[in-house]
């Protein structure tokens, strides 16, 4: 910490049985040193020792350092590099909220918080799964990571799936790693919800599912899907999407979800309506075709109370 330009806690007691000497975060029962933590011209930055991490040191040291730092100053950032989730997460629970990319190398993801911002934990559009994972027996959903790169690269070298992607191009490899190694990341920001399908029986990878969270002011969310060609007609994916809507409409503030296929793609559309979605439109020239053309896309919709009825046994109302 530059000494020069930043105010030091001097021996500052916090919740938690820690306290502040300097830059140190001290375990005020035992006087145990457990990290360091810091401020330079407004961006704090932090470490908790190794056997000290996932114990809540990390979270309680951040909130209440920056509690003590915002009666001295009006804002604090956090720079996070996308791959660190652990770290997004203490910033997300210390009250800090997610606000731009940083771009450069590397690109690394600002946190802020204001003097006059909650002293409670940031809003999160969309939380974890309980328990990790989502289940039907049938089918599982978790999210998606870095351990999946062979597979992801796999499914998204099928050429129908390249075909049937938006934009209809193969994924570079390095697109592919980030998509995975920055699925958390999209996640915690609320933005994206990335999953692995996979086969309930065996725990083989069948498949990938996600949620885009394209407009939180009016609820609206959009799913999408694809399958390795040998796990497909066995009813995956409509699963995968119940299961998804399911989870969405109840632990999110999600009110509708879309999805879009192209008109040739029957097998698609029928998924989709074994999930229990509706036509509802088509759209002419919506999504960017190969070689610059353009493509039609008709749109499917699901409401929480189309789901309601189907589990009912009866039928919902469209309008």
């Amino acid at each position: 910490m530059d000494q020069n330009t930043e105010v030091r806690v001097e021996d500052a007691g916090a919740g938690g049985g820690i306290r502040f000497r300097g830059d140190t975060i001290v375990d005020g029962r035992t006087g145990d040193v457990l990290g360091r933590i810091g401020l330079e011209h407004g961006i704090l930055t932090f470490e908790v020792i190794p056997e000290f991490r996932g114990r809540g040191v990390a979270t309680t040291a951040v909130r209440e350092f920056s509690r003590v730092m915002l009666t001295r100053r009006d804002r604090l950032e956090m720079r996070i590099e996308w791959e660190n989730p652990v770290a997004q997460r203490v910033a997300l629970a210390a009250g800090y909220t997610r606000e731009s990319v940083r771009r450069g190398h590397p690109e690394l993801l600002v946190y802020s918080r204001l003097a006059d911002d909650p002293e409670t934990p940031a809003l999160r559009l969309l939380p974890d799964l309980p328990g990790g994972e989502l289940s039907d027996g049938v089918v599982t959903l978790r999210p998606l990571g870095e351990q999946d790169i062979d597979f992801y690269t796999e499914l998204h070298n099928v050429p129908d799936v390249i075909a049937t992607s938006v934009p209809p191009e193969q994924k570079s490899a390095e697109e592919i790693r980030r998509r995975c190694a920055r699925a958390q990341a999209h996640w915690l920001a609320g933005d994206r919800a990335d999953l692995v399908i996979l086969d309930g029986a065996t725990g083989a990878r069948a498949g990938d599912i996600g949620l885009y969270y394209q407009e939180p002011p009016t609820g609206q969310a959009m799913i999408g899907y694809s399958m390795l060609p040998a796990y497909r007609k066995k009813g995956f994916a409509s699963r995968a999407a119940q299961l998804l809507a399911l989870w969405a409409f109840a632990e999110t503030g999600i009110a509708r979800l879309i999805a879009g296929t192209l008109p040739t793609n029957t097998g698609s559309q029928r998924v989709l309506e074994k999930a229990g979605f509706t036509r509802e439109a088509y759209l002419r020239s919506r999504l960017p075709g190969p070689d610059g053309t353009r493509t039609d896309d008709v749109q499917y919709v699901l409401l929480a109370g189309d789901l309601l009825a189907q589990a009912s046994g009866g039928s919902a109302s469209h309008t």
